[in-house]
């Protein structure tokens, strides 16, 4: 339960991030932030997941970069969704999609290197 809500919080930080960065991309208060972040969570582990299956094809031609194009489109979706959570046009979602990708990235290197350090070191 802790590790699901943590993943929560995790996801609505990146999403703050995001807003910081990408012009365009905008979230109006912390609340809408974990709505968009459950929002979002549900949409690519449904729509999203269909999506990427169906277009894995055009996914190796593009040696991958069209998952961000999908990533897009859910982000887009979601803001559609949730009140306050607003994406003007589709290359700031293109380009949040992007980030996003990278923030996570981020975040799980760094909970794996936590994670993974040994009992000496943690005190």
């Amino acid at each position: 339960m802790t590790n699901l809500v943590l993943n929560w919080l995790l996801s609505t930080v990146a999403l703050l991030i995001v807003t910081r960065i990408v012009p365009g991309f905008e979230i109006s208060s912390f609340w809408v932030a974990l709505i968009a972040a459950v929002v979002v969570g549900i949409i690519n582990a449904t729509l999203g997941l269909v999506l990427k299956i169906l277009t894995f094809p055009l996914t190796i031609v593009t040696l991958g970069l069209f998952w961000f194009v999908v990533n897009a489109l859910m982000l887009k979706l979601a803001a559609a969704v949730v009140p306050g959570f607003v994406i003007v046009g589709f290359f700031p979602a293109l380009f949040g999609a992007v980030v996003l990708s990278v923030i996570n990235l981020l975040f799980r290197v760094t909970r794996k290197a936590l994670h993974d350090e040994p009992a000496s070191r943690r005190n």
